[in-house]
């Protein structure tokens, strides 16, 4: 299983100043988060489908992203598996045939979630043993290392 996407670039990505804005790069986590969860848990059943929610993002800006017309490459990896929850971690970069850039570094908290019940749920068994195959370490944010 795949532990990167693709994702294109949107002329409306850019801002006033000319990069891809704060608000598009959650997008961007988002559009790979869902490509991901589509290969991790089948496309026929994906976590998306069962129930799952944000509770938290948090991102970290390296690099000034411009609009081109090749794609960002989002790696990305599930981390801090708990019963109902369990963290993404990203690294938005160049893909290897554009360059080495790193732009963000950013981590999202998701929990499972019920919503026939309007409750949290446990992760399922397959849903815990696909994140834990998947799992890497936390992001390594600059503010960490203070």
């Amino acid at each position: 299983m795949s532990r990167s996407v693709d994702v294109a670039l949107r002329w409306s990505d850019m801002d006033a100043y000319g990069h891809v804005n704060n608000v598009q790069f959650l997008r961007l986590l988002e559009d790979a988060r869902v490509a991901a969860f589509a290969e991790w848990f089948d496309e026929d059943r994906s976590m998306l489908d069962s129930g799952v929610l944000v509770a938290r993002h948090e991102i970290e800006y390296l690099a000034p992203l411009v609009f081109r017309h090749a794609p960002v490459r989002i790696m990305l990896w599930p981390t801090a598996i708990a019963g109902a929850s369990f963290d993404v971690a990203y690294e938005v970069r160049d893909p290897d045939e554009v360059g080495e850039q790193l732009y963000a570094r950013a981590e999202t908290s998701l929990v499972a979630y019920d919503f026939a019940r309007s409750a949290p749920r446990r992760l399922d068994p397959r849903e815990r043993e696909v994140l834990q195959g998947l799992a890497g370490e936390p992001v390594a944010f600059r503010w960490r290392r203070r």
